[in-house]
């Protein structure tokens, strides 16, 4: 038993915070319909007595029994123990809290009895209180409360869209005194599992119960709106789409489930639209568990977290509230099947990932001269085996390739593809176009990428620190892609060129010289990548070793062998270090993946890293390739030479030079602000 005030602070703590409404009279034919359905919930109703002699109220708790006519009966609850005592005490009314409105229901009464408390139903009732939004009761969710460097536990008893009450526990040396209601306080929300909500909060109302040692507090939140990731400057595309998906959850703080429409959606996140009575969305809660239902054809499931709310008041009773969420993270294929939505919406010619015909795509790949003669004599001995690859690398539902096909009337106009080849590294590995039917498709598909990468590279499942590719120098399209970004960004941690020369070793049937001592090749051991690291940052200062997996913190890390395992293709990565009398002269990684899958072998080759020159002689370069070659067991392995003035100074022959083009994710600004120089240069 409390008395009527105290209760009326704990269920309406809202009452000072500002968000209440004009109150208005309660008809009989509603009050019944809200009793009824208290009772469907097992919910209670609060009865205010008061002493006959010394006037002292005191509240009880009751629950409503089914309401059919002009009289209302209630039970008492097991914690009423004051049976004894009722003929010390009369009538006063009955409080019903339905969350959105606080009714006090004034009326004649029939009975009072240890049972319970039996009255007539009043033609009509008043609210005494009514909020904008409705106050949700909440379990089980912890609190920690900080200020001025004191920290207190407790719990979230309810909360609206406007403020919450919370109840923290007073441990000595603390007492009430710590808290200072006209600073504000950090709140942090969390379960067993994970942090649901922090933010910073002033303190509407405090209110302290030495006898239990307890401080409830009104806080509102400061922050209606947060940055959950960098801003940029060309941000995801926003699309409405018809229809629209659902967005089912349950609420982290209520454990309800909540049931809207998704407004605008993009690859990295979405709007919501919500009436403002019944609001649940706060900026900065994390909702760890989401569904987005695309007309019951499919759905997506992601964390996400709301990052901005804004009412939307346009002078009416049904005011609204607009709310951002973004994808904190999202299963790979499920991301890309919402994107591929997304792009045909977009552009009906624009596909990724789509089912594709190979004889198509191999035929656009001949007539554009992305296979050109050279090219094909490499792999015309391999052709069968790369058709294969190419059926398990074009199979929907994977997570490591990604392809992206501009065209027209069943007709292949570009295409790119990209892999994910290193643990947080994704590589461009095919570009071409029909610049006879379309001199944009080529910058179409670039945008796509461009898309997919900004879209994707917060999330972790995607794993993307970094894209890159491999092009000639005399490539003029290339160059000035690629290499034009890098120029216009003119800072190698954003962007980077690293030339390799490139040509094929061939090891003899009767090569069995071994490298003479104290020459050797060991297993690389992080102290190599640390000196590797060092020589790097002089020679470049760029992303290369970043994007490869060369830093000293990855020489073991080899978890996405296993899941190119699972597609049933090959991907095995090798570190060695070459060493004379303990001195590391060069790092050599070696991948080793089914043939074709980049078509200039790109991805089955050996990377050396020459980090000393001194005492490195061409025919030492030769062994060291021969016993790798041993190592690997392949007769032909194709090399890329780093640095390039290794390769001049020893006078060894190569075939043609490649350059390594590096891009920072978060770089992506420069990305396209360069392709949309490009376009309208093209165009004009």
């Amino acid at each position: 038993m409390e008395s009527p005030h105290k209760i009326l602070q704990l269920i309406n703590p809202g009452a000072e915070t500002g968000d209440q409404e004009k109150p208005r009279p309660v008809k009989k034919k509603d009050l019944i319909n809200i009793l009824n359905y208290f009772n469907f919930q097992d919910r209670t109703v609060l009865i205010n007595l008061k002493h006959i002699k010394n006037n002292r109220n005191i509240s009880c708790r009751a629950k409503p029994q089914p309401c059919f006519g002009d009289q209302l009966d209630c039970l008492w609850t097991e914690d009423t123990k004051f049976y004894q005592n009722l003929n010390l005490y009369k009538f006063q009314n009955i409080m019903i809290n339905d969350g959105l409105k606080l009714i006090l229901v004034e009326s004649e009464l029939i009975d009072l009895s240890v049972r319970g408390i039996s009255i007539l139903i009043p033609e009509t009732c008043r609210e005494i209180n009514s909020r904008k939004a409705i106050r949700h009761l909440c379990k089980g969710i912890n609190v920690q409360l900080i200020q001025n460097s004191a920290l207190f536990y407790g719990s979230l008893m309810n909360f609206s869209a406007f403020s919450f009450h919370v109840e923290v526990k007073i441990v000595p040396p603390q007492t009430d005194q710590w808290i200072d209601s006209d600073s504000p306080a950090t709140i942090i929300f969390y379960n067993n599992a994970e942090t649901l909500y922090s933010g910073e909060c002033g303190i509407l109302k405090l209110t302290c119960s030495k006898a239990h040692k307890t401080i409830n507090l009104v806080l509102k939140p400061l922050d209606r709106q947060l940055h959950r990731f960098k801003p940029k400057k060309f941000r995801s595309m926003r699309q409405e789409l018809t229809p629209s998906p659902d967005i089912v959850f349950r609420h982290p703080l209520t454990q309800k489930m909540v049931f809207l429409k998704a407004g605008n959606l993009s690859g990295s996140g979405f709007s919501v639209q919500e009436s403002q009575e019944n609001a649940v969305l706060l900026p900065g809660m994390i909702i760890p568990k989401l569904d987005l239902a695309f007309a019951n054809s499919f759905k997506v499931n992601c964390k996400a977290q709301v990052v901005y709310r804004k009412i939307n008041d346009n002078g009416k009773e049904d005011r609204s509230v607009k709310c951002g969420l973004a994808f904190l993270d999202i299963d790979a294929k499920d991301h890309m099947k919402m994107l591929a939505l997304m792009h045909q919406a977009a552009d009906s010619k624009s596909y990724i990932c789509n089912k594709v015909d190979l004889d198509a795509l191999w035929n656009f790949f001949f007539r554009t001269g992305f296979i050109y003669p050279e090219k094909y004599a490499f792999i015309k001995a391999y052709k069968e085996k790369i058709k294969k690859t190419y059926e398990k690398l074009y199979t929907p539902n994977q997570n490591i390739a990604r392809h992206f096909i501009f065209q027209n009337k069943g007709r292949i106009l570009a295409h790119m593809a990209t892999l994910r080849f290193y643990e947080n590294s994704w590589l461009i590995h095919q570009h071409a176009s029909d610049i006879s039917k379309s001199k944009m498709a080529g910058l179409v598909v670039l945008n796509q990428m461009g898309r997919f990468v900004n879209d994707s590279r917060n999330l972790y499942s995607i794993h993307m620190n970094f894209f890159f590719c491999y092009f000639r120098p005399d490539n003029k399209f290339s160059n000035r892609v690629f290499g034009g970004i890098a120029r216009k960004i003119g800072n190698p941690k954003g962007s980077s060129l690293d030339t390799f020369a490139y040509f094929h070793f061939c090891r003899l049937g009767n090569d069995e010289s071994d490298m003479p001592k104290p020459w050797e090749l060991t297993k690389t051991g992080p102290e190599d990548l640390m000196e590797l690291e060092t020589f790097y940052e002089h020679e470049s200062g760029g992303l290369m070793l970043n994007a490869l997996d060369l830093g000293p913190d990855m020489a073991d890390c080899n978890e996405l062998s296993e899941e190119y395992s699972r597609l049933g293709l090959k991907r095995e990565k090798h570190l060695f270090s070459l060493k004379m009398a303990g001195s590391l002269k060069a790092v050599i990684l070696a991948d080793i993946s089914d043939i074709g899958l980049n078509l200039s072998d790109l991805t089955n080759s050996i990377k050396i890293i020459v980090i000393d020159q001194k005492g490195l002689s061409r025919n030492i370069f030769n062994l060291m390739l021969a016993e790798l070659s041993k190592k690997l067991s392949q007769e032909e392995i194709t090399v890329l030479l780093y640095p390039l003035s290794y390769a001049e100074n020893q006078s060894i022959q190569y075939d043609k030079l490649y350059n390594q083009w590096t891009l920072n994710a978060p770089y992506l600004d420069d990305y396209f602000q360069h392709l949309k120089d490009l376009l309208r240069h093209i165009q004009h």
